[in-house]
């Protein structure tokens, strides 16, 4: 994809909404004080700002959810006085928000086309199936929401996704994305940017909030940012910052590296902690192995619906299990609820915050000791015990301690999430869960929480986060279990990942059938072992494989290629048959995507005094096969 800075523009269209001086009072309190916002035809315009720094409650203004207390707002040349979401939609406004505000008892389909259901006449069913499957085919994702499932049935990221396919659908001239990506992999942001460039080039104009800086690197073309509700940098040049740029007018200092990577001792990390063997909860987990020990940050890697929530949920006693194995400290365990779960020590911080994590008519105080309820029988609780911690994690949270009695719900969303995982801090479990835990939380409070998380882990917890986000994982974890189709594939260190590497791990096994039947055909064509790997210097790691294992390779596993049987052919990758010193022979054709990504190495190795195929032929075979099929990866 071509970066924002790389196109031409040489001349700016006029703006379709100018918003100056736009200010919003929520009782004594001051959401935007002097907000300004600029969107043009043909831009995608990055609104910025840590949590609470009003961007939410902007983009709420310009799509009618909400009337500001005062300021100017016009569109296409005209005032812009809105007194519903309906005002807004009638004049080709649309809001993609970060908290979904779909019907749960209609389907996926209904849902796409809510707006439509009001309207006068009769709606073709045929025509929104037909509609509705290309836009999620675009999305990259109809095989993951069926189109006649209630949405109440859908995880918190597949309502997202709904989301995004209803605002599509409504052809809007002006569409606002809130935090769109926050449950997408790489892949998945990929597909979306695509089509926000087609947007973008068919003259709309978009407006994009993430806390993701390198995102907004990647499709943007201007950027607004927010600070305490005042527009600190408007309409500024995307090209003309730096992410230190951006930072700083965030938060209005340097916090360093997002990313501060854990310095682990070897004798710092402890024994086996936690253990599930041959996890099974269908339809979404099919067979789940991993293992955390005491000090480590283990990553759980994979797409949405890739069945990695599913599988906690079962763990935790909030879905039912057909098989699997499950121990904390060598010891067998039935967690057959919640309750159970705490008592063996097991904290878990749920994907979706308000719906899952937090009792919105509590105080914070009351929100903060809730688990505690968990690790008792009796009538009493213990809350006076664990007053000196409370304090201690309050400070260390920034939170003041004059505000434990007031409303969770006052608090941004980077804070009510850290006052969640306080929460199970305050249970000493020895194995701590996350599910997103940084999901539409500011770049500030991302990097608070992962020290957080890293401070427990130095401590002795077993650390186990959940996340889409491909560069958090390889940021924050030691190693990295990858989930796909329900099935835990590989289990490696950090460290031999890249996001890509992550990216073709983590694709769904039914969008890679084909390159799989390939490997098929290859062997049923000349025998042998067929094999599509991953290569990074010497280093490998097999995706697929078939046949004899002649190879080496195994699928899921990484090795350096002395430590497989064709380890002349890894190094040389040469465009003929290498020969071992065994003499087996093998040849490796590299696969790339239609923006010239590497999708890895197709390769086949035949045992000694087999017929050598013509290297020509068989290059020009997985040519034509992989035309069509890499773009599936």
């Amino acid at each position: 994809m071509q970066s924002p800075s790389e196109r031409d523009t040489p001349v700016r269209a006029e703006p379709l909404l100018a918003a100056h001086g736009v200010s919003k009072h929520f009782g004594k309190t001051h959401a935007l004080v002097d907000a300004a916002l600029t969107l043009r035809p043909g831009e995608v315009t990055g609104l910025l700002g840590a949590n609470g720094a009003g961007k939410s409650t902007l983009s709420r203004i310009v799509s009618g959810h909400i009337r500001p207390t005062s300021g100017m707002l016009t569109f296409d040349g005209a005032p812009l006085a809105l007194s519903s979401t309906r005002d807004a939609l009638r004049q080709g406004i649309a809001l993609v928000a970060q908290e979904t505000s779909l019907a749960p008892d209609l389907s996926v389909l209904e849902n796409i086309f809510l707006p439509d259901l009001a309207t006068p006449g009769r709606l073709s069913f045929r025509t929104m199936r037909t509609r509705a499957t290309e836009l999620l085919a675009g999305l990259g994702h109809e095989h993951v929401l069926p189109l006649d499932a209630e949405v109440r049935t859908l995880s918190a990221a597949q309502r997202q996704l709904v989301e995004i396919a209803k605002a599509l659908a409504l052809d809007a001239r002006l569409v606002i994305f809130d935090e769109p990506t926050a449950s997408l992999s790489t892949t998945e942001v990929d597909g979306l940017f695509d089509i926000m460039d087609r947007l973008r080039d068919s003259g709309r104009a978009l407006a994009f909030v993430s806390h993701r800086l390198e995102e907004v690197f990647a499709i943007t073309d201007r950027v607004t940012i927010l600070r305490e509700g005042q527009a600190v940098a408007e309409d500024v040049a995307t090209s003309s910052l730096t992410q230190g740029d951006i930072i700083q007018h965030m938060v209005g200092r340097d916090i360093g590296a997002i990313y501060a990577k854990r310095t682990v001792a070897q004798d710092a990390v402890g024994d086996t902690i936690f253990d599930v063997r041959g996890l099974k909860a269908l339809p979404w987990v099919r067979d789940m192995t991993f293992s955390v020990r005491a000090g480590e940050i283990l990553g759980l890697g994979g797409l949405v619906g890739a069945g990695r929530s599913e599988a906690m949920e079962a763990i935790w006693g909030l879905r039912a299990r057909q098989a699997g194995d499950i121990r904390v400290r060598g010891k067998e365990v039935t967690l057959r609820k919640p309750a159970d779960a705490v008592r063996a020590g097991i904290g878990f911080v749920a994907e979706d915050r308000r719906a899952q994590n937090i009792v919105p008519d509590l105080s914070v105080r009351e929100n903060l000791l809730l688990a505690q309820m968990g690790q008792h029988r009796g009538f009493w609780r213990g809350y006076g015990r664990k007053a000196d911690k409370v304090t201690a994690l309050i400070a260390d949270l920034g939170l003041p301690a004059d505000r434990l009695d007031t409303s969770l719900l006052n608090y941004s969303g980077g804070m009510q999430q850290k006052i969640i995982i306080a929460r199970w801090l305050l249970t000493e479990p020895d194995i701590l869960i996350l599910d997103e835990p940084t999901k539409g939380v500011d770049i500030g409070t991302r990097s608070s929480i992962y020290r957080l998380l890293q401070r427990a882990a130095d401590a002795g917890l077993a650390v186990i986060v959940i996340s889409s986000d491909f560069e958090e994982l390889l940021g924050l974890a030691e190693r990295i279990v990858v989930v796909s189709d329900g099935v835990s594939i590989a289990d490696l260190p950090a460290a031999r990942l890249t996001e890509e590497k992550l990216t073709l791990l983590a694709a769904p096994r039914t969008s890679t059938r084909r390159n799989q039947a390939m490997l098929r055909d290859i062997c049923d064509t000349y025998g042998g072992d067929a094999f599509w790997t991953l290569i990074d210097g010497d280093e490998t790691i097999c995706l697929a494989q078939s046949g004899d294992a002649l190879s080496g390779l195994v699928q899921g596993q990484a090795a350096t290629a002395p430590q497989t049987h064709i380890p002349q052919a890894l190094m040389a990758r040469s465009d003929t048959f290498v020969t071992e010193d065994d003499g087996r022979f093998s040849l490796l054709v590299q696969m790339t995507d239609r923006r010239g990504h590497d999708l890895g190495w197709i390769g086949l190795t035949l045992p000694a005094g087999a017929a050598r195929p013509d290297a020509t032929q068989f290059r020009t075979r997985i040519s034509d096969l992989t035309k069509t099929e890499a773009t599936d990866v």
